[in-house]
């Protein structure tokens, strides 16, 4: 993962002659703005730490220090990349076994050492920064040696350790014919840990369900004990611990083993492009699709600007741009809103599902661009955060933000929440471009993804992100939308868990904690703040 941006270094995506005549028209101003070099990042010296720890593979290695003081998030690579780092761990540590986790809590709560677990570091929410107090030492716990795996066919289920790459797990599983269906953006780096402790959620939600829907058995090692959920297909025993492990973002104990449910790998993945007129004709047929249970696997609308700057991102040109635009302009969808849909699975059952999902579809007015607009979306589907990196070396601030509500105010909070991000970088004097799409469909609601574009202001880069930030989350709560809805919480929507569940929901959440981590050693500042 590259030190100062997302993913392999040497992989690049860059932004093609349309895009950067687009960003140059609308959003003028901005400046280029590289990275510094990595030996002119500030760092503090390690402080020593407890000898009982020494013999967990502690590392102060300069680069591991650097790779695991933040994560990816705006305000995480706008500091990183301008060489400043608030707080790095003291060292990192890499236990091979949930017992050496054991021990390295229990060392860390006697001594008082403040542990951040630390997976594929992939958090835009602020989830692995140190946040301990200003004289606590603190150590990176990173998790990708626990990475065991082992499938039960008969059971459909496999056994996973929480430093496994998704990649890795998906291979191993693709291996025996099977695949866990789990595919965020975050994909290549993230882990099976961070999916279980952020609620992750793939984009093929619809079709294999959120991660927490794939969860059947967690394992997790808190500095007071360990809590275990039997391997069972239900249970009616109480409150299920499972949900309070899961989500629990590294603020009780680490997570150090997740038994999932997995399906026989798809014999066939179809992936197709739409168009719908409007964003608000294109989210009634997602609604009629999730409420007549004939929602693709796949299924992503974008809002006008989202599909716009996505053709201008996508590097088509000549006469495919040219015969592209003209059919649009023929079927009347010229700034109409691309539609992606995806069904996976046995070739029978595709073309089963698939026929009742066009006939929804077309009932709606969403118009066919064929299977070229698909593939491409398939193709592409991991390269926005590597987009990001190059917007950001062009002087751009970008963010992201998502958040669901249900049909009836569906179309309320999309309009609120957009409004307020166009409002907040208007009075700092930036224009920005908005951009929203729908990438989870339930049959009450849906969720509403935001990425927003504008010449960053120099030197006041992480003021810009938040004022920004905090209009769009005040935009949320007013309008009854959750604050996160697969990014998790993290430093940056802490500040908003009261009225998420209340303050006796924060309350009960504390209690939880105070019993399970009494030391408070565990990712301190993450999920209830400080």
């Amino acid at each position: 993962m590259s030190w100062s941006g997302w993913g392999d270094p040497k992989q690049r995506v860059p932004l093609g002659e349309g895009a950067i005549l687009m960003l140059r028209e609308e959003l003028p101003g901005a400046r280029p703005a590289l990275p510094v070099d990595p030996q002119d990042v500030s760092l503090t010296p390690p402080r020593d730490l407890p000898s009982a720890l020494g013999s967990f593979m502690a590392s102060t290695d300069r680069a591991e220090r650097i790779r695991c003081a933040a994560g990816k998030s705006y305000p995480d690579l706008a500091r990183i990349r301008s060489g400043e780092i608030p707080r790095a761990p003291d060292a990192v540590l890499a236990p091979a076994n949930a017992a050496e986790v054991t021990g390295i809590l229990e060392a860390c709560a006697r001594e008082g050492v403040a542990v951040v677990p630390f997976g594929g570091g992939t958090s835009v929410v602020g989830g692995v920064d140190p946040e301990a107090g200003a004289h606590q030492r603190v150590v990176a716990l990173d998790l990708r040696r626990l990475d065991h795996f082992d499938l039960d066919a008969r059971s459909m289920t496999a056994r996973l350790g929480p430093g496994l790459l998704g990649p890795q797990a998906e291979a191993a599983m693709g291996e025996r014919g099977f695949t866990l269906g789990h595919f965020p953006q975050s994909f290549e780096f993230a882990t099976i840990g961070g999916f279980a402790a952020t609620r992750s959620a793939g984009q093929a939600s619809a079709g294999y369900g959120r991660f927490d829907d794939l969860v059947s058995a967690v394992q997790m090692v808190s500095p007071e004990g360990t809590l275990k959920t039997l391997e069972t297909p239900h249970t009616a025993a109480g409150p299920a611990l499972r949900e309070l492990i899961i989500g629990s973002e590294g603020t009780l104990g680490v997570i150090s083993d997740v038994t999932v449910r997995v399906r026989p790998a798809p014999a066939v993945k179809r992936y197709e492009g739409w168009i719908a007129a409007d964003f608000e004709s294109g989210y009634e047929a997602v609604r009629a699709l999730a409420q007549a249970d004939a929602l693709p696997d796949v299924c992503r609308l974008s809002d006008r600007d989202e599909s716009r700057v996505s053709l201008a991102m996508s590097n088509t040109k000549g006469l495919a741009k040219s015969l592209f635009e003209t059919y649009l302009g023929i079927r009347g969808r010229s700034d109409g809103c691309i539609v992606i849909a995806g069904w996976e699975g046995a070739d029978a059952d595709v073309r089963r599902r698939r026929a009742a999902s066009v006939a929804i579809l077309r009932r709606h007015g969403v118009v066919p661009l064929g299977r070229a607009p698909g593939r491409a979306w398939s193709h592409g589907r991991f390269r926005g955060p590597y987009l990001r990196d190059e917007l950001m070396d062009a002087g751009y601030f970008i963010e992201t933000l998502e958040t669901s509500h249900t049909w009836a105010r569906y179309g309320e909070l999309y309009a609120a929440v957009g409004t307020a991000i166009r409002d907040a970088l208007a009075a700092q004097g930036s224009p920005g471009i908005v951009m929203c799409h729908l990438s989870h469909a339930y049959r009450d609601g849906a969720s509403l993804y935001y990425t927003f574009i504008a010449p960053r202001l120099e030197g006041g880069e992480i003021e810009q992100w938040r004022q920004t930030k905090s209009a769009a989350c005040d935009a949320i709560v007013a309008h009854g939308g959750t604050i996160t809805h697969h990014h998790a919480v993290g430093r940056d929507h802490a500040p908003y868990m009261a009225a998420e569940v209340g303050e006796l929901g924060v309350e009960a959440l504390r209690a939880l904690k105070s019993r399970l981590d009494p030391a408070g050693i565990m990712n301190p500042g993450k999920l209830l703040g400080s």
